[in-house]
């Protein structure tokens, strides 16, 4: 378990900054894939049931001005700075696990 802080900004617009921090990294991997349902939710409020497929959620973390992850290395106590391809690649990842199980 690495604590994590996660760095969004929607837009280009330096005031739409926000962080969330996590317990740990699949949290936060999680707490990224929440966003992107809620987004849903209001582009849908309708809609009792929302389903959506991987490349969706890809297109919508590409399409934010920012995302990154600052994962707390346990060894030094330092946080390593990650980009959005490194934060798509850990979600696919999360994602491929949960299908197996």
């Amino acid at each position: 378990m690495s604590h994590t802080i996660l760095l969004v900004q929607p837009h280009s617009r330096p005031d739409t900054r926000t962080y969330s921090d996590y317990e740990s990294l699949n949290e936060c991997l999680e707490g990224v894939c929440k966003i992107f349902e809620e987004h849903l939710k209001r582009l849908n409020p309708d809609q009792q049931s929302i389903t959506y497929d991987i490349s969706q959620l890809f297109e919508f973390i590409e399409q934010l001005a920012d995302l990154s992850c600052l994962v707390q290395q346990k060894s030094t106590g330092l946080y390593v700075p990650h980009n959005k391809e490194w934060v798509k690649q850990g979600i696919y990842s999360m994602l491929r696990k949960q299908a197996a199980k």
